[in-house]
């Protein structure tokens, strides 16, 4: 399935080529929706689409639909669904219901110039929230993060796009009798492992493979090479140099994997000091006893140190390696898509 992204710079092209484009959105879902609230399909006039909407169920009716905001230039909101004993015959396992926006993109919906700032914003890995007004297809991009909070009229706008953005959910308002439809676009998670250990070459490929953004940190050059690891970003420097330079924030993961207080005490201590949403520490209890014992002489609170996930990973009786980076990405994902900002 095409990302985000590269549906985004299919619509461009068909438009860069004097095509029509229509760009269908999942605004909400109930029941067992195949695809998220956000989801996007595109049509362009020859009935050529990318994207998904339903995965497979509902697509060939919401390109009918497309063409028809094409022709006539005005959005449409569609809903559809399926009875609990039709579903597996038409893909809406367990009888969900989608609701769509299906906008024109150009002067009547999507503008080209929000089109080309919302990908230019995506691969420059800056947040931004595209707020879809879905009685009229207008459109706007939002940076909620940037600057003081609005006042007055905007304010609720602001902070529904900003909760949209730091809990990576999409949402659907009303403000001033009209439905508000924000989706955010965050760059992808980041995971940094400290350590380029023996359980951080399973750990690399599976977090990767669950959309993460993944650097591995390490001093030692023999241990951080690119034999070892040949398709992630490596950084030779001590680990509290190297997340200074980096940069923690509420989309960063950190998970330490050396067992050596040299290397894991001081990415932990600056980890602490900032606010990633995950800390992670490979050990057994009796280690990460000792651990927060260092940590505590370093005058760090009792109440931070139980930020920090040790034994790391949720607790499936992982014993290989390939397993343990499993419990531990699903612990990141779990937090991930759980937390509150």
């Amino acid at each position: 399935m095409r990302s985000t992204t590269q549906i985004l710079k299919q619509v461009r092209d068909w438009r860069a080529d004097g095509r029509p484009v229509g760009l269908a959105t999942v605004v909400s879902t109930w029941g067992s929706a195949p695809r998220p609230v956000g989801g996007h399909m595109a049509v362009c006039s020859s009935g050529t689409f990318v994207g998904s909407v339903s995965g497979g169920c509902v697509e060939a009716a919401v390109v009918d639909v497309a063409q028809a905001v094409m022709a006539e230039q005005v959005p449409r909101i569609v809903e559809y669904g399926v009875s609990d004993a039709d579903a597996w015959a038409v893909g809406l396992a367990c009888g969900g219901r989608v609701r769509i926006s299906v906008v024109p993109v150009g002067a009547a919906g999507l503008d080209d110039a929000s089109l080309a700032e919302l990908i230019r914003a995506r691969e420059a890995l800056e947040p931004v929230v595209l707020g879809s007004w879905l009685d009229t297809g207008e459109h706007a991009l939002l940076r909620p993060l940037d600057g003081p909070p609005d006042v007055g009229s905007a304010a609720e706008l602001s902070d529904s796009a900003r909760e949209a953005l730091l809990t990576d959910r999409a949402a659907l308002l009303e403000i001033d009798g009209r439905q508000v439809f924000l989706r955010p676009h965050n760059p992808p998670a980041r995971l940094i492992i400290v350590g380029a250990a023996h359980v951080t070459q399973s750990l690399v490929p599976i977090a990767s493979e669950a959309g993460l953004d993944v650097v591995v940190v390490d001093p030692r050059a023999a241990f951080a090479s690119v034999e070892r690891f040949p398709d992630v970003r490596l950084v030779r420097a001590w680990p509290d140099e190297a997340l200074a330079e980096l940069g923690v924030d509420h989309r960063t993961a950190v998970v330490t994997v050396t067992h050596d207080p040299k290397i894991d005490d001081p990415a932990l201590l600056t980890a602490l000091r900032a606010e990633p949403f995950y800390i992670g520490a490979l050990g057994s209890r009796r280690t990460h006893s000792s651990r927060l014992e260092r940590l505590e002489a370093e005058g760090v609170p009792r109440a931070d140190l139980e930020r920090i996930r040790a034994p790391v990973g949720l607790d499936i009786g992982a014993r290989t390696p390939q397993e343990i980076a499993l419990s531990i990405v699903a612990q990141i994902i779990q937090e991930l898509r759980t937390r509150r900002p």
